[in-house]
């Protein structure tokens, strides 16, 4: 980054965040966002309350209250997130990805924590699981995460003591992360976020009412299933009362299907080439075909079933399954590769945000901080799409050849493998290469009780490299 692009920052964070003004009633509490937000855009090493309230110059209880006490609408805010993606960075082929990760705690005091498998630590560990959605747009110029929310154990929810000690509120009760996953999808769906598909990992690919669900919604959908599920790869015959056979006599697992079926044995693989990587292209061997199963003892389907191989470890099989059986098989194999973003999502708010290092132990803190760390991040991703944008730039007066992730836009259905995927050698990050054109402007959102105070310029009391360090990581 240029020291221009460097200032710039500044007033462009201090527009940003006006955005959300009508979230506040008080005007000092809308300060204390901006302070919460350069807290997290700065190079500190830990973005816990305290380091980032010496850094704002503002006592540490301040910010500890404007997280658990201060009177502010931080629902109405995670829908202004929403929105603002909506208006700003609509793609009639986004992709809506959910995932879900693990923040290790010690004790048993946070709201929501206990022993269970974190994919942080790889392993059982004592974690506060959060269950997320992101956003990312087809070009792969621009992903965010557009809502979190706290996975509430069972045995939290029926712990009367732990409850109370913890602030849960009561409304709030256990539900399967995939009940959560689909709440996410529908309040997005009503702040006007349109999504061209939806994906996620075989967890929520196995569960038969999150697959309903996405229909009864009229969503396009690729999900991994686990192999070892149940089905048929021919209409079964049903039963007298219409029901489905038993499985045992009728069904088949997904692994013994696709290595038994001469359905799929007899098919060729198809080679796709799925994206770049640092360590080279990423290519998959695919085959696909027809697929049925059972649903609550009545047959759900046809389903398009896709069996793909990774090319340099032919033992690792991925299964994924879609409900579009006529859409093109280059497509499907670029959704179904596409939860790559909310990895990185993921990781940028943990590496550069601070998202695992809240000390707060209440459900309404935690809650907040999550969705405060949106916020953060949706700026980031604003600005890494507009200096991508002027990357393009500089590159078109020079080359007019189309990027690596260029090639796989599903806009244009330009998802071709290619012939000789050796002769590749050239490499790229998941955030290089992008294109886009640079960010058009559009109305603003209406805000309510906006104060001339709030609308105010902002200027950081440090220098500006400081707030700019997390964008300049991300973006070059």
């Amino acid at each position: 980054m240029t020291s221009d692009q460097i200032r710039a920052l500044g007033p462009a964070l201090s527009s940003y965040l006006d955005e959300f003004a009508d979230c506040f009633k008080v005007g000092e509490t809308r300060l204390h966002l901006k302070d919460y937000v350069k807290g997290q855009l700065s190079d500190l090493p830990r973005k816990s309350v305290e380091p980032m309230a010496v850094l704002a110059d503002v006592p540490p209880r301040t910010l500890q209250e404007f997280l658990s006490l201060s009177d502010w609408d931080h629902e109405r805010l995670r829908s202004r997130v929403q929105q603002l993606v909506a208006r700003d960075h609509a793609d009639s082929n986004a992709i809506g990805i959910v995932d879900e990760s693990g923040h290790p705690k010690k004790g048993d005091k946070t709201a929501c924590v206990q022993r269970q498998y974190c994919g942080t630590t790889g392993k059982i560990d004592n974690c506060v699981m959060t269950v997320h959605l992101a956003y990312a747009g087809s070009d792969n110029t621009f992903r965010t995460l557009i809502d979190s929310d706290l996975f509430l154990p069972e045995s939290w929810d029926t712990d009367l003591g732990k409850r109370k000690s913890a602030e849960v509120p009561a409304d709030v009760h256990y539900r399967p992360k995939y009940q959560i996953a689909l709440e996410q999808l529908r309040r997005a769906r009503s702040n006007g976020v349109h999504f061209g598909w939806v994906t996620a990992d075989e967890w929520y690919g196995g569960k038969g009412p999150f697959i309903a669900a996405l229909e009864e919604m009229g969503q396009k959908f690729v999900l991994e299933v686990p192999r070892n599920r149940l089905g048929w790869l021919h209409r079964p015959t049903l039963g007298p009362r219409g029901g489905v056979p038993p499985r045992d006599v009728h069904g088949s697992t997904l692994e013994d299907l696709c290595r038994h079926s001469r359905l799929i044995t007899g098919q060729k693989w198809k080679r796709l080439h799925i994206k770049d990587t640092q360590k080279g292209p990423m290519v998959w061997e695919v085959k696909n075909a027809l697929w049925w199963t059972e649903r609550d003892g009545q047959m759900a389907g046809p389903y398009r079933l896709l069996v793909a191989r990774d090319v340099l470890d032919r033992s690792e099989t991925k299964y994924f399954l879609s409900g579009e059986v006529e859409a093109d098989l280059r497509v499907l194999a670029h959704v179904a590769f596409s939860r790559w973003p909310v990895e990185r999502c993921l990781e940028d708010q943990k590496s550069e945000l601070g998202l695992s290092h809240f000390e707060c132990r209440k459900y309404p803190a935690v809650l907040r901080h999550l969705l405060l760390t949106q916020v953060s991040h949706l700026f980031l991703a604003r600005q890494c799409q507009r200096l991508r944008g002027k990357k393009k730039d500089r590159q078109s007066a020079r080359d007019d050849l189309p990027g690596p992730h260029g090639r796989l836009r599903v806009a244009r259905g330009d998802l071709a493998p290619r012939p000789d995927p050796s002769a590749q050698s050239r490499t790229c990050s998941r955030i290089d290469s992008a294109h886009t054109d640079p960010q058009r402007r559009s109305n603003p959102l209406t805000h309510q009780g906006q104060t001339a105070e709030a609308a105010g310029n902002w200027h950081p009391r440090r220098a500006p490299t400081v707030m700019c360090s997390a964008v300049t990581t991300l973006a070059l």
